[in-house]
């Protein structure tokens, strides 16, 4: 009878059990369909609702009209999208406003209960050989707890790494109405993205194989030994400080955050070619293009801020005061940074940031679709990621931080200017790198946006579809082909008012000469099939407003009957940037004479031939004044004096021959120069000229530069320069 009992008990403990369980995942599936629910209203932080619109509403992310039953709406910051879209939209800007100012509040009352360190505290501890065994993580329990701390002296704020000046203090020197550049890059904050005072002790690693990284690790530790400090003030010490002046204190703060920040930019970029770069190509084993295409021209970002960060050290080091091996005043910085931000170095640190900074966004994409797919390559990303230097500094951010840095010299060159005074050849230094370096901000960002538009055009053609073709006023053929032989100027969707007075939505992409309308089907691009031809030259254009409509527009072409095009853009502002980059356009455009609407494949052909040509002669020009660069280098070395470099006025008497008969051989070298130049003439046609020699004996000079369509080709920066306009290689 027990046992009976027994059995019972324990079938009913099993059917309560059974029941538990069941419950439980019932509360499960709740759950998971409550958290769907949310993340299919939530996203971006906007709170989504369903809306319904009439047909004229134009979605906020695309630019398209929008249907009734696909509107979403955002009650947040009153933004109306489609429902493909919301993915697209960037996040939601009232509420992080909320989020920060939560934040804040928050921050606001921790600190609260804190006790400031002293700086006789801060260098007790820093001689400490504790100090120097623990990471700073020990110490502090966050970055923002610690840049608190460690904020303000003296009533002065030291301006952190994390604390940086915003992007958006120096967004006016760029190019305000372009989407695309450096703008966008600078749109994101770097504020979690900082190296202050990361732990850069041996404790980081574990037995999981970042052991590997040991001997890099110990390097950036014993760099940034003497700069651990947050500020200038608070590496010096105190009796040392007091001897100086407030304006110079703030001046030595600022060169001091200069030469920190550059010691964790050369950081970055070495933790992206010795930790995930040579990780991808020895452990992963990428393949080499897929990693260059991930972190491109790292090498030359490398050694370009090596050499930049070796000039400031070498400087700090000259400037220690005898007998102390952390007490130092930089007087003069001027002339480095006029060195770094002109000339040569300028030059490729424009190639090389306008470079990185076009690939930016595909290298990105890149990374996340290996990591989405490739085991192997999302093991090794987090086995590199546990470790604490990197935990908060991967693949993504590093890209990040590398396109924001050129980004921030202005406004640190900026504070140093402010804070010099009776300095005045210091002062004029500063003045002239400041301009140089806004000049180089500038040409990177106009670089950025040509790359992207360029490669944004060879989007647009891969997804136009091949056997599509439209016809022109001539009766010609405008085929997909003919877009490559154009830049794209401007892209934008408008709409296209039908002989049914029906809104079309297109795809305008705005050329070198003409405008094309393109409508998208099945994710491909075609020529829309309308009463007038999708392709319009800009000869002769005339854009009018259309009267009580603030966003219409008349495009009346300059042809036989006389066509109008009747659009509507977006809001009244997008009408503004067409009308003035269309007029703009339109004042620049070449004739027909020398850029044909349709080009025929002979010609196409004639035009590569020309172009590779060119090519050619730019690099064998490249070469030549290489080759001078040696002789004169040689001629040094062996006749024991200077002698003066490619461009100089007697560079050429490095290849003169001292005889009677030089001058003869000169004038025979001219006449072989310009009969090859007459028979080139005959060949290739007048519109196309090879490089004319340079002057001998007082016939007239050349810049060494190209000369295409009767206009000069600059080649290494030659155009313009006194000195270049005396320069030849040699003899031809």
């Amino acid at each position: 009878m027990s046992r009976v009992t027994d059995l019972s008990k324990i079938r009913q403990e099993r059917m309560r059990d059974i029941n538990l369980r069941n419950k439980e995942k019932e509360r499960m599936r709740e759950r998971e369909k409550e958290a769907r629910d949310r993340e299919a209203r939530y996203s971006n932080g906007h709170l989504f609702t369903s809306l319904t619109v009439s047909g004229t509403t134009l979605c906020s992310a695309c630019n398209k009209s929008i249907t009734a039953k696909e509107a979403l709406s955002c009650p947040t910051c009153s933004v109306t999208i489609h429902n493909r879209c919301r993915d697209t939209l960037p996040n939601c800007a009232k509420m992080k406003q909320r989020q920060q100012k939560m934040a804040l509040m928050r921050n606001n009352s921790a600190l609260q209960s804190v006790t400031l360190r002293t700086k006789s505290q801060y260098m007790q501890m820093r001689t400490s050989p504790m100090m120097r065994e623990r990471p700073s993580s020990a110490i502090y329990h966050s970055d923002n707890l610690r840049q608190s701390l460690l904020g303000s002296r003296r009533g002065r704020s030291g301006l952190s790494l994390s604390k940086s000046v915003s992007t958006n203090n120096i967004a006016g020197n760029l190019n305000d109405d372009s989407p695309l550049g450096l703008r966008r890059i600078l749109s994101q904050s770097t504020d979690s993205l900082n190296f202050r005072n990361r732990a850069m002790s041996m404790e980081s690693l574990n037995d999981e194989g970042e052991v590997y990284y040991a001997s890099m690790l110990e390097e950036m530790e014993i760099e940034g030994r003497d700069f651990e400090a947050d500020s200038w003030s608070m590496a010096v010490d105190s009796g040392y400080l007091q001897t100086h002046r407030k304006d110079i204190i703030k001046r030595q703060d600022v060169i001091y955050e200069l030469i920190q920040t550059e010691l964790h930019h050369v950081r970055t970029l070495r933790i992206m070619e010795r930790v995930f770069r040579q990780g991808m190509l020895e452990e992963v084993q990428l393949e080499p293009g897929v990693v260059h295409a991930i972190f491109p021209c790292l090498d030359r970002l490398t050694g370009i801020h090596v050499r930049f960060l070796a000039q400031l050290l070498t400087r700090r080091n000259h400037s220690l005061q005898t007998g102390s091996t952390y007490n130092f005043t930089i007087h003069q910085l001027g002339d480095v940074l006029l060195e770094q931000f002109s000339g040569q170095c300028a030059d490729e640190m424009r190639k090389t940031y306008a470079e990185f900074c076009s690939r930016h966004l595909k290298a990105v994409k890149l990374y996340k679709e290996l990591l989405a797919r490739d085991k192997r390559f999302q093991y090794f990303i987090r086995r590199v990621c546990r470790g604490h230097l990197l935990r908060r500094h991967g693949v993504q951010e590093c890209i990040l931080l590398v396109t924001q840095r050129i980004t921030k010299y202005p406004v640190l060159i900026q504070r140093i200017l402010d804070n010099t005074k009776g300095e005045k050849n210091e002062a004029s230094c500063l003045t002239q790198s400041l301009t140089q370096i806004r000049e180089l901000l500038s040409s990177v960002d106009q670089q950025v946006m040509e790359l992207e538009r360029t490669h944004r055009l060879q989007e647009i053609r891969a997804r136009l579809d091949p056997r599509v073709e439209a016809k022109v006023r001539d009766g010609g053929l405008f085929r997909g082909g003919e877009l490559l032989r154009r830049r794209l100027i401007h892209e934008g969707t408008l709409l296209w008012k039908t002989p049914g007075s029906r809104l079309k939505d297109v795809q305008v992409l705005l050329m070198t000469d003409i405008l094309v309308f393109l409508q998208e089907k099945d994710q491909r691009f075609i020529f829309p099939c309308l009463d007038k031809s999708p392709v319009l030259s800009l000869q002769n254009l005339m854009i009018r407003e259309i009267a009580n409509q603030e966003r219409g527009l008349f495009l009346i072409s300059d042809s036989s009957p006389p066509e109008m095009y009747e659009v509507h853009a977006a809001s009244k502002d997008d009408k503004n940037t067409w009308i003035r980059i269309i007029q703009h356009t339109v004042s620049s455009c070449p004739s027909r004479e020398e850029f044909p609407l349709i080009e025929t494949e002979d010609k196409a052909l004639l035009r590569r031939l020309k172009a590779d040509i060119q090519q050619k002669d730019r690099e064998v020009l490249e070469l030549l004044q290489e080759r001078v660069t040696l002789f004169s280098d040689l001629a040094e070395v062996t006749g024991g004096q200077e002698v003066m470099l490619p461009g100089g006025p007697n560079s050429r008497n490095l290849f003169r021959a001292d005889t009677p008969h030089a001058p003869l051989g000169e004038r025979l070298l001219t006449d072989a120069i310009a009969e090859v130049d007459r028979l080139s003439e005959l060949l290739l046609g007048s519109t196309f000229e090879m490089p004319l020699p340079c002057s001998f004996n007082g016939h007239p000079n050349h810049t060494g530069a190209l000369v295409i369509n009767g206009q000069e080709v600059v080649v290494n920066g030659t155009h313009g320069s006194p000195a270049a306009k005396s320069h030849c290689p040699v003899g031809r």
